[in-house]
């Protein structure tokens, strides 16, 4: 089996919540922070001073009073808007904080460095390493500038998962690896650095005396990460085999889509097989240059038997995929910048019931919010809107050339 092959770590026994947009996952995370005890440390791309953001850092400030030791890491591009006030408002909270490569200021803002583009991308968060969320929706309210489609705003469609069990070791660890990584690029405190490190020491030789609790008849899961360094293509490795062991349906709802030449191709091949292939992407451009490029592809897509659905109801933000009996919930796109340069994590779960939910769910957005796309529609899209699409497409693979991996595009 592929799976076996590509020696992922499966954890079994783990308890496994789907939870649908930030109405569901911001109660349950504000709710895990107030039970923390000893820690809480939060990973996000965007950090917004909404109302929803000023909830969770209400939330971290109760914590921290409590006695609870609060580690926050924002990127500084998805969150460099308000960088310095989250900063300061951690600060005075008593939280420890870090910024993911923060954007250059003055003229070396202008200056093009490919190093701007690997950004920390993943939305990950653990509570007192028993329980962890995972998924693709930031610190950002599900209703701040979505579009009105003329019954009301609706909220961005997207998930999280909430870990417990086995699998929060893992994802405990990759914060820890990625928090020491940025107190060693800090070189101007090397003693604080080695304390740290001796500190970790300690705390790990303590931490494998105890097993991670497990709960019977509970989920299989592997915690799948992106980075560039060890797990460049581990994401996508594991879409392309699970892909190929397909034989059902293939279900994949992606806000960027934009899929290197291996996907396509894996897409082609299932749906010439006689797997069902069905793709929910965006009908509302959040970002103009990658929705453009994404149509262009529909024309080839559609002539491969491959079923197109484009979200109205508002922003699609989604990053999931169900294929047969596994499901895939995190924060890496099918596009450029997810599976090249970003640093990303997606809960892979082999579970026949959690896979029928998540698929329950992406359907019924698909029966009540999408419309189909079919050749007929492309075909009213006018000469211009055609090029326009054309040179979106050109545009994003000269981007992508520019990082050294136009061969995989």
């Amino acid at each position: 089996m592929a799976r076996k092959h590509l020696r992922l770590k499966w954890r079994d026994g783990n308890r496994i919540d789907l939870l649908h947009n930030g109405e569901e996952f911001f109660p349950a995370l504000c709710a895990a922070i107030a039970e923390a005890t000893r820690q809480v440390h939060l990973e996000t791309y965007i950090f917004n001073l909404d109302k929803t953001g000023l909830l969770v850092l209400d939330c971290l400030r109760q914590a921290c009073a409590r006695g609870v030791k609060v580690r926050v890491v924002i990127d500084g591009f998805g969150s460099n808007e308000h960088a310095r006030e989250i900063a300061s408002r951690l600060a005075d909270m008593g939280a420890q904080y870090r910024v993911y490569r923060p954007e250059p200021t003055g003229l070396r803002h202008m200056k093009f460095d490919l190093r701007r583009l690997r950004r920390l991308h993943r939305k990950v968060t653990v509570i007192d390493e028993a329980l962890a969320f995972v998924g693709g929706i930031n610190i950002l309210d599900d209703y701040v500038d979505v579009p009105d489609d003329g019954r009301g705003l609706r909220p961005r469609f997207d998930f999280a998962v909430r870990l417990a069990g086995p699998i929060v070791d893992d994802v405990a660890r990759a914060q820890r690896t990625l928090w020491l990584r940025m107190a060693w690029r800090r070189r101007d405190d090397w003693a604080a650095f080695y304390r740290r490190l001796k500190d970790w020491g300690r705390w790990r030789s303590a931490r494998q005396k105890f097993a991670a609790p497990s709960f019977n008849g509970g989920q299989r899961a592997a915690l799948l990460l992106r980075d560039n360094i060890r797990f460049r293509q581990t994401i996508e490795d594991v879409y392309l085999a699970t892909m190929a062991h397909a034989s059902g349906d293939i279900l994949i709802a992606n806000a960027y889509f934009f899929p290197g030449r291996r996907l396509r191709k894996a897409l082609e091949s299932a749906a010439r097989g006689g797997v069902r292939v069905r793709l929910l992407l965006q009908g509302r451009s959040e970002y103009p240059m990658q929705y453009r490029a994404c149509r262009y592809m529909y024309c080839k897509l559609l002539d491969d038997g491959i079923e197109i659905y484009e979200y109205m109801a508002s922003y699609l933000h989604a990053k999931v995929a169900v294929i047969d009996d596994c499901a895939m919930v995190g924060s890496s796109n099918l596009d450029p910048l997810s599976l090249l340069l970003a640093r990303e994590a997606n809960i892979y779960v082999q579970n026949a019931a959690f896979a029928d939910e998540l698929k329950a769910a992406i359907e019924t957005e698909i029966r009540s919010n999408a419309q189909r796309v079919t050749a007929e529609d492309l075909q009213r899209r006018g000469l211009i809107g055609r090029w326009v699409d054309a040179f979106a497409y050109f545009m994003l693979r000269v981007g992508v050339a520019l990082t050294g991996k136009s061969s995989e595009y």
